[in-house]
């Protein structure tokens, strides 16, 4: 328990998986968090201060499954491992073996298969003030960004982990702060004399990446794993988009799993999943660089031949870039380097199925697609072709590859076969059929009988047997005994000797393997990242074919025109429930038209047809066809979106508040390259209140911003403002009344909505039919006041009645107003105070005054 009092003052907040022969153990509050997390059962061993210690624990062969669980309940979990045999402990004599946290395992920083979403980076993000950086451990992605606003960057990460300055205030962060000499430090993690070599990074990026790779040298004992160059995010053009704007548009998670990346991922392998996410998350302001994903994508679309034979050495293929990293920090299995071997034969293939492909994506891909041709060729000759889970367990490499290992695994495999003699040998010799020899982890080798022959075999061993087959007692259990002899501990030595010195050169051959890997780390890297968009490009070749999906004319010019446009998220949806097909709608924002006022009642989908343009430019920028007929699509440097009503209670803000958080972002940000969709601005407050407001909001994006809007609401009295603002067109979502119902077309069409529908959709909605027949009632009633002139609201609400205007002089309207008006109250005394209110009184109830 010392030991474990000191691991756990190293490990902090972290639990911690103290070893102790095959179990990781438990201890103290530990225990009690693990216990609940993960359903085992809570035990207690010993005593600390005259209490109980809970206990509970783990098997070590499947520790992984439960780290699995506590990692992503957000635990993070020190490994406290053994660091020394019993017989080295026994050498020193010692009463305990060694023990030491080797690792400390964050959601951030986990690099094991069973821990990771194969379809999802592990982000790791550092905040520090006006800088960011990200990288992912499990393969080795690094980037920076230079005043970054970390709510944005956060929502378009969902990184795993977070380190933050703690004077930021980042909700969920641990604290943390960059380390000193920063740029140094830095430089040398990356192999590096400086950072120049790598592009031009800020003072803040550089401390922000710097403390994301302390963090991770810290939690590895030291160790880094292999980390790809930083890459600066102001190189390269990104659609910026905010956190509200990807909650409005679903892009990567969504209700119930409908999400665009659900809709639209035709990928075969993990890391084309990430990619395609990250695309998605992150398109493109970069015409050239669209556009060249989009001719890799035409190119596969009209080639089905070449298509297929991608997607066919796609299928299956291993995550070579996680398998790099965990063999990059001596954390691997002999499957991470069949993964190696396996991705690079790929590779291989991929580059073939590529000659004469055309495109230039795809035509540049197979330079690196065919790189480490000598390390591919040595891994096929030097790997077994079914490799076993764990190095212990033998057979990684291959018969014939190394000699001296083939020799020492024939005297093991000899002496093993020897052990079956030797059964049959001290069966017969002892008189025991059924004598079985086991193998156990501390004594070695023993003849195991039941427990009345071994009663018999122990009052008669000096007559049992002589010489070398002598039996010698070793171990009593419940239901048998152990007995060893000369012959079976020689047998014994010889055997393992024999295992031991062929496990000492597989080991050799394994990291000869491991450093020729590495070698080529950055060449292999590069395959995986090819692979990964080859993955992308040709999923996306595959989703334009089955869905007619359209390639997009990108432009620099103020652009966007959809034709026949449809949702991807719930035309996928109409179709997995076979439910009705979806109607397409056209949007055209192009020069002289670029705001459109969009009205219609709720249920008719104008959420829908909003949503739908947003994705489009993400689909567009991102390197995607579009679900349409055609598209014209002028690039887009920020995209907003506000669809739909959300609240912020535990940050104290009302739903309206986050409205006009939002909005004011919008006006605040967008320029003329950007592409704003606004739904029921001014909904949250008074009725002239909201409209004000909405009408402000309209006249700004016109007239001020000049940017590509479409804007939807149900303040009807907007639509006169397409007399006085040239560039504002009127739609509506198309709604008609058949024999007393309502019917939905979902079509947009020019002009204005005629009313709201709202009480129908009460109806659709379950409203109580007396509920509905009052409320169409009030309706009535205010129409016909609205339609003669009179204010529709002070009849059936009067709580909503204008104020009545105050006569010119009120004096005359009455007689205490009359008295009132005369009074000079500076010089009056409180005797003449008190007798002015007496005659107010007398005045208001009617009588002469006093």
């Amino acid at each position: 328990m010392a030991q474990w009092f000191a691991a756990k003052a190293t490990a902090g907040a972290a639990l911690v998986f103290f070893r102790m022969g095959d179990f990781y153990e438990l201890f103290h509050e530990d225990a009690e968090a693990a216990s609940e997390a993960l359903g085992i059962a809570l035990t207690h061993r010993g005593e600390h201060q005259g209490r109980p210690i809970p206990m509970c624990g783990v098997p070590v062969h499947s520790h992984e499954a439960y780290l699995a669980r506590l990692i992503r309940r957000g635990f993070r979990v020190a490994i406290c491992e053994q660091t020394e045999t019993p017989e080295e402990a026994k050498a020193r004599k010692a009463a305990t073996l060694n023990r030491e946290i080797i690792r400390v395992v964050t959601p951030g920083t986990a690099t094991e298969e069973a821990l990771l979403d194969a379809a999802r980076p592990a982000w790791l993000l550092a905040l520090v003030p006006g800088g960011a950086a990200w990288l992912d451990v499990s393969t080795g992605l690094f980037h920076t960004q230079k005043g970054a606003e970390p709510a944005a960057l956060i929502a378009r990460l969902a990184p795993a982990e977070i380190l933050a300055e703690e004077a930021m205030g980042i909700e969920g962060a641990i604290p943390a702060l960059p380390p000193r000499d920063a740029e140094g430090r830095l430089a040398a993690a990356l192999g590096a004399g400086s950072l120049e070599g790598f592009g031009q990074f800020s003072e803040a990026e550089i401390a922000a990446a710097a403390m994301a790779v302390e963090y991770v040298r810290a939690v590895n004992n030291g160790s880094l794993p292999r980390l790809a160059p930083p890459v600066p995010e102001g190189a390269r053009g990104v659609l910026l988009l905010d956190a509200a704007t990807r909650r409005s548009l679903d892009i990567l998670e969504g209700p119930r799993g409908a999400s665009l990346l659900a809709a639209v991922d035709r990928t075969l392998t993990g890391p084309g999943a990430r990619e395609l996410a990250a695309r998605l998350a992150a398109p493109l302001d970069d015409l050239p660089g669209i556009r060249a994903r989009h001719d890799a994508v035409a190119a596969l679309r009209e080639d089905k031949a070449r298509r297929a034979r991608l997607r066919a050495a796609l299928k299956g293929a291993p995550d070579m870039a996680r398998a790099l990293a965990r063999i990059s920090l001596e954390r691997f299995f002999p499957r991470d380097l069949g993964a190696i071997r396996d991705g690079l034969r790929r590779a291989a293939q991929l580059a073939g199925a590529l000659e004469g492909a055309g495109a230039a994506l795809l035509e540049g891909a197979i330079a690196p697609l065919g790189a480490a041709p000598a390390t591919a060729a040595e891994l096929e000759r030097a790997l077994a072709a079914e490799l076993p889970a764990r190095l212990e367990e033998g057979g990684v490499a291959a018969p014939g590859y190394d000699g001296e290992l083939d020799a020492l695994r024939r005297l093991r495999d000899d002496a093993r076969g020897a052990i079956a003699a030797m059964q049959v040998e001290l069966a017969q010799a002892w008189g025991i059929a059924a004598l079985k020899i086991r193998h156990h982890q501390q004594l070695g080798y023993l003849a195991e009988v039941p427990s009345a022959a071994g009663e018999k075999l122990l009052r008669a061993a000096p007559e049992t047997a002589t010489g070398d087959l002598a039996p010698i007692h070793r171990q009593s259990m419940a239901n048998a005994h152990r007995f060893t002899c000369a012959a079976l501990a020689a047998l014994d030595r010889r055997l393992s000797e024999a295992g031991e010195q062929a496990a000492r050169r597989e080991r050799l051959v394994v990291a000869h393997l491991r450093r020729m890997i590495l070698a080529d780390a950055e060449a292999i890297a590069a395959a995986a990242r090819e692979m990964a968009a080859l993955d992308v490009l040709a999923a996306s070749a595959e989703l334009a074919t089955e869905g007619a999906w359209c390639r997009p004319e990108l432009t620099e010019r103020p652009d966007f025109a959809i034709e026949a446009g449809r949702h991807p998220v719930v035309e996928a949806a109409l179709r997995r429930a076979r439910g009705p097909a979806f109607v397409p709608n056209d949007c055209d924002l192009s020069p002289g038209r670029r705001l459109c006022l969009l009205t219609g009642p709720n249920m008719a989908g104008k959420s829908t047809w909003l949503r739908q343009n947003a994705l489009m430019v993400i689909l567009a920028q991102a390197g995607l066809f579009l679900p349409a007929a055609a598209a014209r699509v002028g690039l887009v440097d920020r995209l907003f979106s506000r669809v739909g009503a959300a609240d912020d209670l535990a940050g104290g803000r009302s739903t309206f508040m986050v409205e006009m958080t939002e909005t004011a972002a919008i006006l605040n940000q967008a320029g003329p390259r950007s592409l704003v969709v606004l739904d029921e601005v001014g909904r949250g407050t008074a009725t002239w209140d909201g409209l004000a407001i909405a009408t402000a909001v309209l006249e700004a994006l016109h007239d001020r911003i000049r940017c590509r809007t479409l804007f939807a609401t149900h303040f009807h009295e907007l639509t006169a403002l397409a007399e006085r603002l040239p560039e504002l067109r009127l739609a509506a979502m198309q709604v008609r009344e058949w024999r007393g119902e309502v019917v939905f077309q979902h079509a947009v069409a020019p002009g204005a909505a005629e009313k709201s529908w709202g009480v129908h959709v009460a109806k659709l909605a379950g409203v109580p039919a007396p509920v509905l027949k009052r409320a169409a009632a009030v309706l009535a009633s205010l129409e016909a006041r609205a339609a003669a002139g009179a204010d529709p609201l002070a009849a059936e609400m009067p709580l909503f009645a204008r104020a009545p205007v105050a006569p010119a002089h009120p004096a005359a309207s009455h007689p205490v107003l009359a008295a009132l008006a005369e009074l000079d109250l500076d010089t009056l005394s409180p005797r003449e105070a008190q007798e002015a209110l007496y005659n107010l009184k007398a005045l208001a109830e009617g009588k002469e005054a006093l």
